[in-house]
């Protein structure tokens, strides 16, 4: 974080500066960042979406456990992208500057546009498997990642069968190693964003747009954490209250380590000894959560999403913002603990219908700071999940 927050604050300077080999350096520098994530953005929302499925049919356990906690997993992340949507109308962030956004480069967003609804539906719907891996067309890759995966959930677990999803896996650790490596170089893709940021926007205009988006992320992620799922607590008569004071350490850890895997361990001991959970549910549900209850994410995905598509020219209509809202909430469950994987996520989206993606390298020397205030949510929503698992269940068996 120290170098991130050294880079962002180094560039701003040498942005006000504005010198020009400096400048043209800063603009190369960025423009290699943006084609490296653009080249990684695919790969991996499509690798993530089926691991994630298809892992779910190697749990053996009780499938009531498991229909509650994914009952739960899925209306706690609706709800997060609802609350992002109705923010973000409130809100209205407005548009950054044309020359920042690059709104003048890419030309699919007029064509996509242009489309229908009908029209824009069939071509979400692939009639080539190779088309959309060539064209980049996202919005059909998930489409089809999440047939694949749902498909091998389903299948029995013969020797061809492994051979595929230990392949896919085998991937999915490359690319992870592929991110690692660019997210250690980060802090000079960082600077290069922030010296083009200072030195390009009018400090008015930027300061009012990002200003309203940042106000519009970390204020779904607070509604989300102190009300929305205060009151899925209250309504399975849990008291929130006791519930946060006991999972504290958790909240606390995620917040700072950015990693709600690496707070696994820490959540569960915390969940069964503080709590009082069930080991049977917490032991469960918890593995599970941290893999597919993604709030943060999924709101962030909407908005940013919304945002990025609004500087594109895109005409931001109530079914077009449905529309989004339903990819987000798929994207975010399928987001399998992939390092920054909400931003990799989002700009894959984004990269598929040719938006302006640079937009994504403005964000980036914020993203430390809603990256933590997500990871606290997101284990913040987990412990929720398993608490009411574990109410329910105990429920369901004092009736039977």
């Amino acid at each position: 974080m120290v170098l991130w927050l050294g880079a962002l604050a180094v560039g701003v300077v040498l942005g006000l500066f504005s010198i020009g080999w400096i400048d043209g350096t800063m603009n190369f520098i960025a423009s290699v960042y943006t084609r490296l994530f653009q080249l990684l953005a695919v790969p991996t929302i499509v690798l993530a979406v089926i691991t994630t499925l298809s892992s779910l049919g190697t749990q053996k356990d009780s499938g009531r456990i498991f229909g509650t906690a994914l009952k739960y997993t899925v209306l706690t992340t609706i709800s997060a992208a609802v609350v992002g949507l109705l923010l973000f109308i409130i809100v209205a962030p407005g548009n950054l500057p044309q020359g920042v956004s690059g709104t003048s480069a890419l030309y699919e967003i007029s064509e996509y546009s242009q489309l229908s609804y009908k029209e824009h539906f069939l071509s979400v719907v692939p009639n080539n498997i190779v088309r959309p891996f060539l064209e980049g067309n996202v919005l059909s890759l998930i489409l089809i990642a999440f047939a694949v995966g749902m498909a091998l959930a389903k299948m029995k677990r013969t020797e061809g069968v492994d051979i595929v999803i230990k392949a896919l896996n085998g991937l999915q650790e490359l690319l992870f190693k592929l991110i690692h490596w660019l997210i250690w170089t980060l802090p000079l893709g960082i600077l290069a964003f922030a010296e083009q940021l200072a030195a390009q926007v009018s400090a008015g205009v930027a300061a009012d747009s990002l200003g309203k988006y940042v106000f519009v992320i970390i204020g779904v992620n607070c509604i989300q954490f102190f009300i929305v799922l205060p009151l899925f607590l209250l309504l399975r008569g849990i008291n929130p209250f006791r519930t946060l004071g006991k999972m504290m350490p958790a909240v606390l850890m995620a917040l700072f380590t950015k990693s709600s895997a690496a707070t696994l361990p820490v959540t569960m001991e915390t969940a069964e000894r503080r709590l009082g959970v069930s080991s049977k549910v917490a032991r469960f549900v918890l593995p599970i959560c941290t893999t597919i209850n993604m709030n943060g994410c999924a709101a962030f995905i909407l908005v940013t999403s919304l945002f990025v598509m609004q500087n594109g020219g895109v005409e931001l209509t109530l079914p077009t913002m449905l529309l989004w809202l339903v990819l987000s909430v798929v994207s975010a469950i399928g987001n399998a603990g992939v390092p920054m994987g909400c931003f990799f996520l989002t700009l894959s989206l984004m990269t598929g219908i040719g938006a302006p993606v640079g937009i994504m390298g403005i964000i980036l020397p914020i993203y430390t700071i809603i990256d933590m205030i997500e990871t606290a949510e997101n284990v913040w929503s987990d412990s929720c999940v398993a608490a009411m698992t574990d109410h329910d269940v105990r429920t369901k068996s004092a009736s039977d």
